[in-house]
């Protein structure tokens, strides 16, 4: 069997695209920010508060969760989520890596006006 494109990345490039990707939809976002506004809660919250039906809001947990941007404790019939502070933490580290790169290339005397050298 031949390799995947993603054989071609390094493994910590391939954890940031798909923690990326987990992150590219509205209600994902709006998943995250209500889990940091309440710390945990049932899944049943969440649809209280989204405007998705259950099974939606059910598959947008679950990338969350394969994505390891929040973690999920049975509690009897029901899934109690909370954010994964690990999975935040590693996309953090991304723009402030990034951050800094740029930070380098703008102090860079060498490097000239850094606004102009872009396209």
């Amino acid at each position: 069997m031949g390799a995947t494109k993603t054989d071609h990345f390094t493994d910590p490039q391939n954890e940031l695209a798909v923690l990326a990707k987990a992150l590219g939809h509205p209600a994902r976002i709006a998943i995250i920010e209500y889990l940091l506004k309440v710390d945990s809660c049932i899944c049943g919250d969440i649809v209280n508060e989204l405007p998705l039906a259950q099974p939606t809001v059910s598959q947008h947990l679950r990338e969350l969760k394969v994505a390891g941007l929040i973690k999920g404790t049975v509690e009897g019939t029901s899934i109690c989520y909370c954010i994964n502070e690990v999975g935040i933490e590693k996309i953090k580290g991304f723009f402030e890596h990034i951050s800094d790169l740029l930070e380098k290339k703008r102090n860079n005397p060498l490097a000239g006006d850094f606004a102009e050298q872009c396209c």
